[in-house]
């Protein structure tokens, strides 16, 4: 299929306000990174089902898909289904939890609420959340939740009871302290992304997340084997608790693909696209907001957050230096994946337990073996 990239130079936002304090929208630049502008010709959009067109080796990539636990995968080049599988029980609308790829979800609602002129990205989250009007929390911005900037409290045992026991996991999460200034450290936070449903369901004016998202987002994708769950309280779960399947996430993949468009209709806005998917702060070169990037520069990954023992230690390099640095990812614990690669018009999800160990199945392996299969690389 014939494909035009118009590769142009942008620049990075920072987590943080730039150098004018009175602009909260202004963002401070880290480093250079391209965004390819993709035209299909002509676009292939799904309608109930994948255009199919198999094509590529997939040998290498099955083999250690499916001895690592996976469920499923699904490969999309240019707009068509050129592969799927499925392993260990799965099947093509058999749901599996995908954990945190539920916050890259999330990160869509607060860009069609930008998008609606009701959420303003820059400012302070105590717009939107009454009680964070008093107190250091109201330095808070809707940036700094999206970034995992925000400087919330945060150690494992709070976070596990957030996830574990509260009931109503909202209130939970607005309620914790506020433990260092906003932008001055990059931590994993749970309950920070909570956190943002309460400013969706003001921002939204509603309290049911869970149906905007339906509305907004899973019915107009043709998302049909998607569940998005509540707590207990009756709020939508934003930063896990999705149910997917691999099929289905494939379109979210798509939709972030053609940035933000589908079907010739813009649902959540270009721009809001490419702030998601670049490094949203110099923290983290491989954050954006709410998504992982291939930015270069200090990189924190997130290995006992994944279900693994050990975190490695913040490193100066690249998440996938051997994938094109425009690649980014909606990851989840048990190395749920969708990746999305603008330069070669693909998008891959994998769905599985948990591999045995961190390096069985990376970022990069996991992206690099899809481009070979299809002789991309």
């Amino acid at each position: 299929m014939g494909r035009v990239l118009a590769v142009a130079a942008m620049l990075v936002a920072a987590g943080c306000s730039g150098d004018d304090p009175d602009d909260p929208d202004e963002q401070v630049s880290v480093a250079p990174v391209t965004l390819p502008t993709i035209t299909a010709e002509p676009d292939v959009f799904p309608g109930n089902d994948w255009k199919r067109h198999e094509r590529g080796d997939w040998s290498t990539l099955d083999a250690d898909l499916e001895r690592t636990g996976s469920t499923c995968v699904a490969v999309i080049k240019d707009g068509e289904l050129v592969h799927d599988a499925y392993w260990n029980g799965g099947s093509e609308r058999g749901r599996h939890r995908v954990y945190s790829i539920t916050k890259s979800l999330t990160s869509l609602l607060a860009g069609m609420a930008a998008d609606d002129g009701a959420l303003e990205i820059g400012h302070a989250a105590s717009e939107w959340v009454d009680e964070w009007r008093v107190g250091s929390a109201g330095a808070v911005t809707v940036r700094d939740l999206l970034s995992m900037t925000s400087g919330r409290h945060w150690d494992a045992a709070t976070d596990s009871r957030m996830i574990r026991d509260e009931a109503d996991k909202t209130a939970y999460a607005v309620g914790l302290a506020q433990d260092r200034a906003p932008g001055t450290t990059w931590v994993y936070d749970n309950s920070a992304v909570q956190a943002l449903e309460s400013v969706l369901d003001d921002a939204f004016e509603t309290d049911d997340i869970v149906k905007v998202a339906q509305d907004r987002l899973l019915r107009p994708l043709g998302m049909r084997d998607t569940v998005w769950p509540r707590d207990r309280a009756g709020n939508a779960l934003t930063f896990s608790g999705v149910e997917s399947t691999c099929l289905d996430l494939a379109r979210v993949g798509h939709l972030m693909l053609h940035r933000g468009a589908w079907h010739g209709k813009q649902l959540v806005s270009t721009g809001f696209v490419e702030q998601a998917t670049r490094p949203s702060s110099d923290l983290n070169a491989a954050y954006g907001l709410l998504w992982w990037v291939n930015g270069k520069g200090r990189i924190v990954e997130v290995l006992r957050q994944a279900g693994y023992p050990d975190d490695k230690p913040p490193y100066d390099g690249q998440l996938a230096p051997r994938v094109p640095d425009d690649a980014f990812w909606a990851y989840g614990y048990g190395d749920q994946y969708v990746a999305v690669v603008p330069s070669e018009g693909v998008v891959a999800v994998r769905l599985g337990a948990r591999p045995a160990t961190p390096d069985a199945l990376t970022f990069e392996r996991f992206t690099r073996e899809v481009l070979q299969g299809l002789g991309d690389e």
